[in-house]
């Protein structure tokens, strides 16, 4: 869905998860119980049916105790849980939020008279499985390039908590129940749009990215049609209106997904990731394609009102959004530092929300 960027480095660390224990243990044996448990130094925990495979050695926060005939406690850990914060991981929850957003939009766009509730939920349902589906099936295909890459190496699949081929079968899996409830409970057009965001995201954008920078360019495409499941499920069909929603969204990730770029730059060259800062270190190229997407932002936003969605209300509004928008742009195409390139992506997080808000508010 959207490009990566989205969206935020931190590293694992990984303890053996008997060495705390041990330690506890040999103190109280050699003070005030050491004449009613006798030592027992060589305990294999294998044999005691505790497992202490890396997997969760690396999780000494869901540690708990478990008695263990004739010892002290031994600390095992809770594994259905870590298993289970490992597979929301995958789905990349708060990346589709934003995406949920927006096909919630487009439905209420596309709708003529009443919310049809059951309608909504099949949508809001089918979508978000898709867009986990995709998020998961992504993080499969880069999991070499997660490894190298100091914000992404504490992921599941890089960190090994979890193997590929339960990811993979996870993630086509999630992607299935959400095509055959869309076409199901919605409709096949919105199925069908469904189908090109998965497949053109994860079976064209993805092994781009490590190929060309233009990737970015790609990948804006399924990032931008999130709108569009909710306008063909609620009104059937791909109107005018439908592709306005689609080039907001479009152009709007570009000065996003460039400020990403930036901020990241070495951890992506680490990874193999060829982004335009990657590809042009200077950053001139990166600066001018910044202010260019968001001064085109600016005519492309008022689209709504020319077509009939909105009123002059969003249109001011809008015309607001696209000037702060543009001012934060050119600020970091004149000084390109970090600092400044993360004012940019987080003004481009707030700015969509407000837009939707407005549009919704002024719809005509």
């Amino acid at each position: 869905m959207r490009p990566p960027g989205a969206r935020s480095g931190w590293q694992s660390a990984h303890a053996p998860a008997g060495e705390d224990v041990g330690e506890s243990r040999r103190a109280a044996e050699s003070t005030s119980r050491k004449d009613i448990i006798p030592r027992r130094d060589s305990l294999d925990l294998t044999t005691r049916g505790i497992d202490v495979s890396p997997h969760h050695k690396a999780r000494p926060h869901l540690m708990k105790a478990a008695p263990v005939e004739g010892s002290a406690p031994v600390a095992v850990p809770d594994t259905r849980r870590g298993a289970c914060l490992d597979f929301l991981a995958l789905t990349k929850p708060r990346v589709n939020f934003l995406i949920l957003i927006t096909t919630l939009l487009g439905f209420h766009l596309g709708t003529i008279g009443p919310i049809d509730l059951v309608l909504l939920v099949h949508t809001v349902m089918g979508t978000a499985f898709v867009a986990a589906g995709a998020a998961a099936l992504n993080q499969v295909l880069e999991c070499d390039s997660d490894r190298l890459m100091r914000r992404t190496q504490a992921r599941p699949l890089p960190a090994g908590r979890l193997g590929m081929s339960e990811a993979g079968w996870f993630a086509l899996t999630l992607a299935g129940i959400g095509l055959v409830q869309l076409a199901l409970g919605a409709n096949l057009l919105a199925a069908l749009v469904a189908f090109a965001t998965i497949a053109s995201y994860a079976l064209i954008y993805t092994p781009l990215k490590r190929r060309t920078s233009l990737a970015t360019v790609i990948g804006a495409v399924p990032g931008a049609l999130p709108p569009m499941i909710g306008w063909a499920a609620a009104a059937g069909s791909l109107s005018i209106e439908a592709w306005v929603l689609f080039a907001i969204v479009f152009v709007w990730q570009m000065p996003h997904v460039l400020a990403i770029s930036w901020m990241y730059r070495e951890d992506y060259q680490r990874g193999g990731i060829r982004v335009l800062p990657v590809e042009e270190p200077d950053g001139a190229s990166t600066s001018r394609q910044t202010v260019t997407y968001a001064a085109v932002l600016i005519p492309v936003t008022l689209l709504p009102t020319v077509v009939g969605l909105a009123g002059g209300v969003y249109l001011a509004g809008a015309l607001v959004l696209g000037v702060a928008l543009l001012t934060l742009a050119t600020a970091f195409a004149r000084d390109r530092t970090a600092p400044r390139a993360r004012r940019l992506f987080l003004a481009s997080l707030l700015y969509l929300p407000v837009l939707w808000v407005l549009m919704l508010a002024d719809r005509t």
